[in-house]
């Protein structure tokens, strides 16, 4: 990338970090979201978890062995590890031989730790138990959700996006540090219950108490969020998928009441959304670890290869849609949502939680991308054009960085319509598709900053975003673009109003069999129009391809 560029997007990013930073936040909100020394010099290269919940007494415990190379010389002798109140360490052994001590400081533990060498490899399995927190309404407030099934028989999981996976199991919890080698998850339950994980199981173990362990895992890095349990009456069945990479195992655990509604229903919604998905975004990254859908009792979630479902059977968010066209209840929510976020949010995993629009905003648009995929191009253009309903404007998207901050629920519409905007600039959806895929090439199993996302996506293009991406996800105004036709000099004059200084999203207006590139400022420009051409200017065109407010002037003036 050019020198002026990088140093525009630098520029775009320190002053998002300076004007959030007049939000008061306290010591607790650094410690959670920033990487403090006592996490700094060292990463996780593994996790396995193990967990027993009670779901009578609403308890669980369990431990969590860490595995972590050190990779700082000079580091200090205490190690961060994050456990969420209620729940407490109860016990700390370091190389399967000596016991650490520890001090708590509301959801952080201070470990002890012996000296140890750089690029040493070391672990400490971390004992915890407790009343865990409960969800209040997942998924949106997180923590162990302790259900009942239909039939009145328990149904456990637990949500933790934002939140952290802290608020369950003791971890390094920080979007920054995926474990390199994968992680595994035990959950030892009744034996009526099946538990079900993320990616492959790996052993059953059956107890003299009455109790049955199963044990999953993942060869892939994962977030520390999208490590689930799944604990209820479940069914399986299986297929295979034939994808860009070979055969990908294709599973669905459901309620026993539900399999053959399940088995006529998920996998011809599964089998779309990979057809689209791997045309616009390369191969699903976790063809390793297999895909899976596992019905749930709140709404959905993305838990990496281990997706969540509970939207009823139904077409639709619940039978809602979400662009009030029709277009939404023609396919299933959440199995295309939740799925693309295997993708953007998964497989590329934001270093900051102010970051999370590049999940949240591509993941969105590929709701657009998958009608494109299956009704074209203008189906596309009225779906996303129709989620601009729930835009609100009420604060930028990106809030303040090392404070675990999330900004406004905007990530989500606002930012599929700005990566609209931006799709229908380029004017090539082969070049666009390029950008898509090489995103997901270039940071497969990697933690990003949003720097170096818009990075890639102007070097790729050909062309400096940086004021497009400052405009929609660090401002709440929509830029407005003014036309004056003048007939008789058949030209047409154009500038934006309501926008950041040097916003330079270029425009491609169409008409049946024409078109005309402009790329409009701040300032007044004209380009030559035939009369007939003048059906290129209709604002309702323009504006389900762009998101900006389009006003036609009888004057200059």
């Amino acid at each position: 990338m050019n020198s002026k560029l990088y140093f525009l997007i630098l520029l775009i990013f320190t002053a998002i970090s300076l004007k959030a930073q007049e939000t008061q936040f306290t010591h607790a909100d650094t410690l959670r979201g920033s990487i403090t020394p006592e996490r700094a010099w060292w990463d996780v290269m593994r996790y396995d978890i193990s967990v027993t919940p009670d779901f009578d007494k609403k308890y669980t415990s369990g431990l969590n062995k860490i595995s972590y190379k050190v990779v700082q010389q000079d580091h200090p002798n205490f190690m961060q590890i994050d456990l969420q109140q209620p729940l407490v360490i109860d016990s700390i052994i370091y190389d399967k031989k000596q016991s650490l001590s520890y001090s708590r400081e509301g959801d952080v533990y201070h470990v002890k730790t012996p000296a140890q060498k750089i690029e040493s490899e070391h672990e400490v399995k971390i004992y915890f138990s407790g009343k865990p927190h409960e969800a209040i309404r997942a998924p949106w407030d997180g923590g162990w959700t302790f259900a009942k099934d239909e039939k009145g028989r328990p149904w456990m999981t637990v949500t933790c996006q934002g939140l952290g996976a802290s608020i369950w199991y003791p971890n390094k919890d920080h979007q920054s540090d995926e474990p390199d080698h994968g992680a595994s998850l035990t959950m030892r339950v009744p034996k009526d219950l099946m538990a079900v994980a993320n990616g492959r199981m790996l052993n059953k173990t059956e107890h003299k108490d009455g109790t049955v362990s199963y044990k999953w895992g993942v060869e892939n890095p994962i977030s520390n969020y999208t490590i689930i349990p799944y604990i209820g009456h479940y069914k399986n069945f299986s297929e295979v998928y034939t994808g860009i990479k070979g055969d990908l195992d294709l599973n669905y655990w459901v309620l026993d009441y539900n399999l053959e509604k399940a088995k006529d229903y998920m996998p011809t919604e599964v089998h779309n959304l990979l057809n689209a998905f791997e045309y616009w975004f390369g191969p699903y990254p976790f063809y390793e670890d297999g895909y899976k859908l596992v019905e749930t009792e709140h709404t959905g979630m993305e838990h990496q290869s281990n997706v969540s479902y509970g939207n009823w059977y139904a077409g639709g968010y619940r039978g809602r849609d979400l662009s009030g066209t029709g277009l939404g209840l023609t396919w299933d929510f959440i199995i295309i949502h939740e799925s693309g976020h295997e993708w953007f949010g998964n497989n590329i995993t934001t270093n900051d939680l102010a970051d999370m629009y590049i999940h949240e905003s591509f993941t969105n648009y590929s709701e657009t991308l998958f009608l494109d995929y299956v009704y074209g191009e203008e189906a596309a253009n009225d779906y996303n054009y129709g989620t601009r309903a729930g835009i609100k404007n009420d604060k930028p998207i990106i809030p303040a960085y090392d404070v675990n901050a999330q900004g406004s629920g905007d990530m989500y519409p606002k930012g599929g319509n700005m990566l609209h905007s931006i799709r229908h600039s380029m004017d090539d959806d082969k070049l666009f598709k390029n950008v898509l895929t090489g995103l997901n090439m270039t940071f497969h199993n990697q933690t990003v900053d949003g720097s170096e996302i818009l990075e890639y996506v102007s070097e790729k293009s050909g062309y400096d975003y940086s004021k497009v991406f400052e405009q929609y996800l660090t401002t709440t105004k929509i830029p407005k673009l003014q036309l004056y036709i003048d007939a008789p000099n058949s030209k047409m004059f154009y500038k934006y109003t309501n926008i950041v200084d040097g916003f330079n999203l270029p425009l491609v207006l169409k008409g049946d069999e024409e078109k005309i590139k402009i790329i409009p400022s701040s300032e007044w420009q004209s380009v030559a129009i035939q009369h007939k051409n003048q059906y290129l200017f209709t604002p309702w065109r323009i504006e389900r391809m762009y998101y900006i407010d389009v006003e036609l002037l009888d004057n200059r003036d």
